[in-house]
């Protein structure tokens, strides 16, 4: 679950004011709105990385308002993807494993399975650079679940690609989300996506909730 409560975030003199809203736990959220509408603040603030100023959130049974952003279990995707090209794909899926002390044998398990479950198998020992768009991506939201975080926030991580790949990876978020039960929330300014993926849709004008659909919405 991902619950934010009468949130208020400043950045400069842009302000984010009293918002409000609730996503069930396993359900796919999407955040949309037009650009600098507030909708990367706000994922943001939920991820930790922007401080709020007034209200509360909740991720899973976890009030995480004062929590530092590694102690959210949250798996972020930022809008660039975030690789680092002197890391191999293999790397990159292991290393918040790592950095956790996991013991070898569980990362290379946690690994396959994540390279099985992204399609990415024949990637592992590649570099980032050279990747297409979509691998890029699969590679970012793998790095993102290895952990197995409760949540998934990603910031708009379908908007630099082709038609094509992003049809698959429409398919591929949905696996994803209904294979790991990941709560997710996701930014875009895409009516298509909506469409496509979302359980619930949250829509942000200006840094205001102006439209919170309720019900089931995607396919």
């Amino acid at each position: 679950m991902i619950r934010v409560q009468s949130v208020t975030v400043q950045v400069g003199k842009f302000r984010i004011d009293d918002v409000s809203f609730e996503i069930p736990s396993g359900e796919y959220g999407m955040l949309m709105g037009k650009t600098g509408s507030g909708k990367t603040t706000l994922l943001e603030a939920v991820a930790g990385l922007k401080p709020i100023r007034a209200g509360s959130i909740v991720l899973g049974d976890l009030d995480v308002t004062e929590l530092r952003p590694a102690e959210r279990h949250v798996g972020y995707v930022p809008q660039d993807g975030a690789l680092f090209s002197t890391m191999s794909v293999r790397d990159h899926l292991a290393f918040a494993l790592e950095i956790r002390r996991v013991s070898k044998p569980e990362i290379a398990s946690r690994v396959e399975e994540l390279a099985n479950l992204l399609e990415i198998e024949h990637l592992l020992t590649r570099s980032p650079r050279g990747l297409s768009g979509g691998e890029r991506q699969r590679v970012a939201i793998g790095r993102a679940l290895s952990f197995r975080p409760s949540t998934l926030l990603l910031d708009e991580p379908l908007s630099a690609l082709d038609d094509d790949t992003r049809e698959q990876l429409y398919s591929l978020l949905k696996h994803v989300q209904q294979h790991t039960g990941v709560t997710t929330l996701h930014v875009t300014h895409h009516q298509h996506d909506v469409a496509r993926l979302a359980d619930k849709l949250i829509r942000i004008e200006d840094g205001v909730v102006v439209v919170v659909a309720e019900q089931k919405i995607g396919k």
